[in-house]
């Protein structure tokens, strides 16, 4: 028997990452080239001798219990439930009996989109499908043969039904906890089989999240609970002025409150450590701190926009072109020229920036809420010194993410503290140092020109983005944590330095001109150029990221055409459509149900944009009003959506009203200014958001499709702008080409 045993165990080390679906191999994933150890699929999980782990996703225990790991972070998005309903169909589980459970950092529970732990681009579901479902079904396989092994009978006379193992000759029935035992000391089945669409009794409905109970008893843990026995609280306090670092600090009065332990300088600012957040922002309060001059003090947004202005003028790098498009504008019988412009944006998530770090001598433990696991232990390892397999990170419910908690500046701050004090500490950001110090999506200026033929239609088409491209920033910080883990720490650091020399020459306008290229209209020539132009202030991921400009740029001036030749806005895109049928099925069935182009109540008008975003189409019809006294409301959203096969229906729709909001909060409320190198906005106040009694009516419509799922966490928000501004041109006249919108030289 114990030969056995390493038999098995020997099999599921073999075990690689994410790979061909229907194939034994996508079970778990593993590498071991040497180096800093990594855990096999059997090794990723504490041993219990009561349960049934056949790789890293899933655990059977003896009381029934089916306990899914999930390796992307939950914001909100409820990716936890729709991950663990992949799982449980295959498995045939109970739903009843299911739990969650976080994944640590460890290789296997890398995203294969970006060969890092790391939840980001709507690709949780995407990435996961094929992963969750073989593991699922090959975990079914063994538990069932386990119960024909039992009974003495042929796996062909047993099913698996809803936590049960059914012999359907005799109708005797087990748990799936009675056979843990005997599955665990089975061998890995040669194949297994998985569902077909039709037999799918999980996937499809409108399941209620697994987390909901916690969230609203107050059980769930998010970043911002993490507390303990001994555990220390922090703030930090940032330059106020970019680029710049503290001259001189006088702590004198901060030291002297009760509770204050430690002021101390790290690379981000300076800390404030106290027995209690509030005792700590006291002293934060108090200290004063003479910074370097300098910096970006001659930064300003009015600055940056002249230097665009100006810049506009250069050719700038073709980022995409096809067609011949000087051909085709000469051809072209009619031209519309345009100018957009979009603010930077912060990412005002609902809790605040905060970390919990322990550095010990010989290990460094991390609670965080966190989109990379990777790059947070990449960061502690750095700081520490300490190897990766010593970097515990342990992910917290995140109070929302929209790509800021992708960054591990707070991360890093953290462990920066506990390795200096010699404790665990908790630093939590207040809201005015998260609005002030947070990496924003960037500005743009955007000159459009399109040229018609003599039906009106587009023929010709250039767009060109002058502005900072956030992934020049970025991608250096975040290349060593897809490295794989044996790579030297020495090597790391070597390529993140490359990167950041390189990068900057090759990279620049491909991440900034999605959404813009390539367009899925029909037309003879299309040019997207990109400017590169950064002013310094930093820049980051932003839910959807350049989509969110770029779609309403596209979609907005894609309505300057259809005025300008007296066209259907809804007709015109149709006529277009013919390389991207399914895009065209959305925008027809969102027109069918918002009843486009018949008559609405009055003093309403509509708008529409659509997308193809990572496959995911979509088309938003919106119903909106402009008056003096109510300003605009947006009263209603006709989402259509065809997404491949919908895992619950219900987040679907949670995620396009949540884009909704999102990018309402956008296109109607708060932008980022900047005067003298520093941020104008602090909090709330004057960086607004959307209220409740401003949200509209969603009406969402799903497409069925038999694909594979694609992406729909970022999806709504791109859509959202154009669809409103075109609706505001329908009723007003007046073209919006600036974002937010102000209201006051709207009714001018």
């Amino acid at each position: 028997m114990a030969k056995k045993e390493k038999i098995n165990k020997s099999k599921r080390r073999f075990l690689k990452f994410g790979i061909i679906a229907g194939s034994i191999l996508a079970v778990g994933g593993y590498f071991r080239f040497g180096g800093e150890v990594q855990k096999a699929p059997d090794e990723v999980w504490d041993d219990d001798p009561s349960a049934f782990t056949p790789g890293a996703w899933l655990r059977v225990s003896n009381d029934d219990t089916v306990t899914i790991r999930v390796n992307h972070s939950e914001m909100g998005q409820g990716v936890t439930t729709a991950l663990a309903m992949i799982v449980a169909e295959e498995l045939e589980a109970d739903w009843s009996k299911i739990a969650i459970e976080i994944a640590p950092a460890e290789a296997i529970y890398k995203n294969p989109e970006f060969n890092a732990q790391f939840t980001g681009a709507s690709t949780s579901i995407k990435t996961s499908w094929d992963i969750l479902r073989n593991a699922g079904a090959c975990a079914r396989e063994m538990i069932v043969a386990a119960a024909a092994k039992k009974w003495k009978v042929s796996i062909s006379e047993c099913l698996a039904h809803k936590g049960m193992v059914i012999h359907k000759a005799s109708g005797r029935k087990l748990s799936f906890g009675e056979l843990v035992t005997t599955a665990a000391g089975l061998p890995l089945p040669k194949s297994f089989r998985l569902k077909k669409i039709n037999q799918f009794k999980l996937i499809g409905q409108r399941i209620p999240r697994l987390d909901s109970a916690e969230k609203i008893d107050g059980r769930a843990v998010f970043g911002i609970d993490v507390h303990f026995e001994g555990l220390l609280n922090a703030t930090v306090v940032h330059p106020p002025v970019f680029e710049t670092k503290p001259k001189k600090v006088h702590s004198s009065q901060a030291l002297g409150l009760p509770g204050v332990r430690h002021v101390l300088e790290i690379d981000s600012g300076v800390a404030v450590v106290a027995d209690t957040f509030w005792q700590a922002k006291q002293g934060a309060d108090l200290l004063n701190i003479e910074w370097e001059a300098g910096g970006l003090n001659n930064v300003s947004s009015k600055s940056i926009r002249t230097d665009w202005m100006e810049l506009a003028q250069d050719k700038g790098k073709t980022i995409f072109s096809s067609g011949d498009i000087e051909k085709s504008f000469d051809s072209a019988v009619k031209t519309i020229n345009a100018v957009y412009e979009l603010p930077y944006q912060a990412h005002a998530t609902p809790e605040p920036m905060n970390c919990t770090a322990h550095a010990h001598k010989d290990k460094c433990d991390i609670w965080a809420p966190t989109q990379n696991q990777d790059g947070a232990q990449e960061i502690a390892a750095k700081i520490t010194g300490l190897g990766y397999d010593k970097i515990n990170v342990y992910t917290t419910y995140l109070g929302g993410g929209f790509g800021r908690r992708i960054e591990v500046d707070y991360v890093a701050e953290a462990v920066q503290i506990s390795k200096a004090i010699k404790a665990p500490v908790k630093v939590i950001w207040t809201r005015e140092e998260d609005m002030r110090h947070d990496v924003y999506r960037p500005a743009t200026y955007n000159l459009l020109r399109a040229g018609l033929n003599d039906k009106g239609l587009p023929i010709a088409w250039t767009h060109k983005i002058i502005g900072p491209d956030h992934m020049t920033h970025r991608l250096p910080n975040l290349i060593p944590s897809t490295l794989p883990y044996f790579v030297p720490r020495g090597a790391r650091n070597l390529v993140s330095g490359l990167a950041k020399t390189i990068l900057p020459r090759i990279i620049p306008g491909k991440k900034a001109s999605e959404g813009a290229a390539p367009l899925s209209y029909a037309m003879d020539a299309v040019q997207v150029n990109f400017i590169n132009s950064d002013p310094g202030i930093p820049t980051g991921f932003w839910r959807s990221v350049a989509y969110s400009q770029n779609v309403f740029i596209v979609e907005s001036f894609m309505d300057e055409i259809a005025f300008a030749v007296g066209r259907d806005p809804v007709d015109l895109r149709h006529e277009l459509l013919s390389k991207d049928h399914r895009l065209r099925n959305v925008l027809e069935l969102a027109a069918k149900k918002a009843n486009w182009g018949k008559k609405l109540q009055a003093d309403r008008y509509q708008g529409v944009s659509i997308l193809n975003f990572h496959d995911t189409r979509l088309c938003f019809i919106t119903e909106v009003s402009v008056s003096k006294d109510e300003g605009i409301r947006v009263h209603r959203v006709v989402c259509a959506v065809d997404c491949g096969i919908v895992v619950n229906p219900k987040i679907v729709e949670s995620q396009m009203e949540s884009g909704i909001a999102f990018g309402l909060s956008a296109t109607l409320k708060g932008s980022i200014t900047i005067t003298k190198g520093q941020i104008e906005q602090s909090n709330f106040d004057n960086f607004p958001i959307l209220r409740m009694d401003e949200m509209p009516i969603v009406e969402v419509h799903l497409v069925e499709n038999p694909d594979s799922p694609s992406g729909i966490g970022e999806s709504a928000v791109p859509l959202i702008a154009p669809a409103v501004t075109n609706a505001i041109f329908a009723a007003t006249g007046k073209r919006i080409r600036k974002l937010p919108i102000h209201l006051e030289e709207l009714l001018k």
